[in-house]
């Protein structure tokens, strides 16, 4: 098993930053740098929607609602990525969450963590 853990969301001001992390432990074996791994999040009443995808062989992807204001990133020494959030909207209020992918069987997701934007 593979254990997710979310922090840094909060409640900030509309155009203000947030920078979530996720920390993965467990089951590892080394093999962090090996997982494709996504952020998610769900607005109450809507589906969960991709935020940011980062590939194991370091691509990094967005949906397209972000247009430059997030920016992803990982960090296999600490197997931990990270969500940098600028510029943010009140429709950028969700719950976050962090999803590890190996393979087409191993998946883990976090408990996530709440992002309210709002003045």
């Amino acid at each position: 098993q593979v254990q997710l853990v979310e922090s840094g969301g909060g409640l900030v001001q509309p155009g203000g930053s947030l920078r979530l992390s996720c920390a993965a432990s467990g089951n590892l074996f080394n093999l962090f740098s090996l997982y494709g791994m996504y952020w998610y999040r769900q607005a109450p009443g809507k589906q969960r929607e991709l935020v940011a995808a980062l590939t194991s062989t370091g691509d990094t992807n967005y949906g397209d609602f972000v247009k430059g204001r997030f920016t992803a990133s990982r960090d296999n020494a600490k197997n931990t990525v990270y969500l940098q959030m600028n510029s943010l909207k009140p429709e950028d209020t969700a719950v976050y969450y962090c999803n590890a992918q190996r393979g087409i069987l191993l998946s883990y997701w976090g408990q996530g963590t709440q992002v309210t934007v709002s003045s």
